[in-house]
């Protein structure tokens, strides 16, 4: 009887030790693969991190562009808006009666409505391509962001002046302002 007993506890020992074994084992392969997740999970987040500044950047490249932009556009209205008042009052000096004043005033509001109006549409179409580019900066599509970085900025301006420029040409107004850029 005592041979039964010590048989059945060395029987019990074993299959406690290898059940401890096997627990352990699988706690070592369950910290494994929650490792193996957890790096996934770190990687996965580093991407849309990554992703996220480069948005940041390119919406601070987008916002400093349209700055920039309604910026010339200003100095362009003012130094516009000066020239054309000096040459005014010229041509006054130069009037000989109240018919050709009136007449003059005439032209000089209908030129200054079409100059407003070009303006008004050259902000609206520089605000306009800053909030496309901003949505695209933003929230890029899945092939936008599988792409290599958005063109640079110079690029952009060039094809913006030719814009602006034909469509001041078909108008019939002033040209564009000459554009610089710092570097």
């Amino acid at each position: 009887m005592q041979f039964a007993i010590n048989e059945f506890i060395e029987e019990q020992r074993r299959g406690l030790a290898e059940l401890l074994e096997n627990l352990s084992k699988s706690r070592v392969a369950a910290a494994r693969s929650a490792a193996r997740q957890s790096a996934a999970r770190i990687k996965a987040m580093n991407g849309r991190v990554r992703a996220l500044a480069r948005s940041g950047v390119r919406l601070t490249a987008v916002s400093q562009n349209a700055a920039q932009g309604l910026i010339e556009l200003h100095a362009e209205i003012v130094n516009t808006a000066l020239t054309e008042a000096a040459a005014q009052i010229e041509r006054l000096a130069y009037t000989e009666s109240v018919r050709d004043l009136a007449r003059l005033q005439a032209e000089v509001l209908q030129a200054a409505r079409e100059r407003i109006v070009d303006d008004i549409v050259s902000a609206v179409t520089i605000l306009k391509d800053a909030a496309g580019d901003a949505r695209k900066a933003v929230a890029p599509s899945a092939a936008t962001a599988a792409r290599a970085p958005a063109p640079k900025a110079p690029a952009r301006r060039k094809a913006k002046a030719k814009t602006v420029a034909r469509s001041r040409s078909r108008a019939g107004a002033r040209p564009a302002p000459r554009r610089t850029t710092r570097r």
